[in-house]
């Protein structure tokens, strides 16, 4: 049971880092319809969500370190969160700060 369980987190990171690549992608279908829609530069577009994505990745891959010692997917979400929220409440005290 613990190979599959480890099998389906493998998988799981797979897909969340394909999306994650696509969702940054300078020449992904979506990238370049969004700035397209948004009829704003590609690059600045690009830019922009990259600085997004990295925050996230950053946390997933606390999450994905704390699932695989926890093994116990309800602490690693509430772990997440709380990283991420904390992440964020940090990046707008800065902003507002005018750093």
């Amino acid at each position: 049971m613990a190979s599959h369980d480890a099998s389906d987190k493998l998988g799981q990171a797979v897909l969340a880092g394909a999306v994650c690549g696509d969702h940054i992608s300078p020449i992904s279908d979506t990238t370049i319809m969004s700035s397209s829609g948004a009829q704003s530069n590609h690059i600045n577009h690009v830019q922009t969500q990259m600085q997004y994505a990295f925050v996230v990745i950053a946390v997933c891959a606390v999450g994905y370190l704390i699932a695989g010692f926890t093994e116990n997917w309800w602490l690693t979400l509430l772990c997440s969160l709380v990283i991420l929220t904390g992440v964020l409440l940090e990046i707008r005290k800065r902003e507002m700060c005018g750093r």
